[in-house]
């Protein structure tokens, strides 16, 4: 999917001043589902970004099948920045969902907190080895279904019944060109992410 910068980015690559918590997330799901669109949505400062124009020899490897407006692919990384309100950091690194690339993988998933793992309904099955590689890691995730204009829209239960998703894991929908939405998937993985990190005990 192809994005336009959002018009809110302070545009700034210092941390604001009443930063307190440092969040390392990585973004990631099957070829062509949004990943590179929803980080370039969200980033407050220049995104990082490795991709390269799809050629036809490379086609043969990565099915564009129910893709016709995919015409780049990532090679490596996306990288970006959003800060949520004022004290929580996150830092968002993007990974190509191709198994070719799970050493690579998991070297940029290591030391992240969770992954937001997104998902497009007309292609459901590819996202099954995405989710194994983040199982495999330990690291907590959330799901996003990444609203594409044609496809198919269905219940949560049966979503989460397909994926076969715990009870606890936060399934949400977005749109990976639209700001909002997009941070709210990231906020339901912050929060999940909180949610199974020791709390520091009282002092008293």
């Amino acid at each position: 999917m192809d994005s336009a910068p959002s018009p809110d980015r302070t545009g700034v690559g210092y941390l604001p001043a009443a930063a307190r918590t440092l969040m390392k997330l990585v973004v990631t799901g099957p070829f062509g589902v949004g990943k590179t669109t929803l980080i370039r949505t969200l980033s407050e400062i220049a995104t990082l970004h490795t991709e390269e124009a799809m050629t036809q020899s490379s086609t043969r490897v990565d099915s564009t099948a129910g893709l016709p407006e995919k015409t780049t692919t990532t090679v490596a990384i996306d990288f970006g920045r959003l800060t949520v309100p004022d004290d929580l950091v996150l830092y968002m690194f993007g990974t190509p969902g191709q198994e070719r690339f799970l050493p690579l993988w998991e070297d940029i998933a290591r030391g992240a907190l969770g992954a937001l793992v997104l998902v497009d309904t007309r292609r459901l099955a590819d996202s099954f080895a995405v989710m194994d590689m983040v199982e495999e890691q330990g690291l907590p995730y959330a799901v996003a279904v990444n609203r594409f204009p044609d496809a198919p829209e269905h219940s949560d239960e049966v979503l989460r019944k397909h994926l076969d998703l715990a009870e606890t894991t936060p399934l949400v929908q977005c749109d990976a060109r639209e700001r909002r939405g997009s941070i709210d998937a990231l906020i339901a993985l912050a929060e999940h992410v909180l949610t199974r990190m020791p709390q520091p005990e009282d002092a008293s």
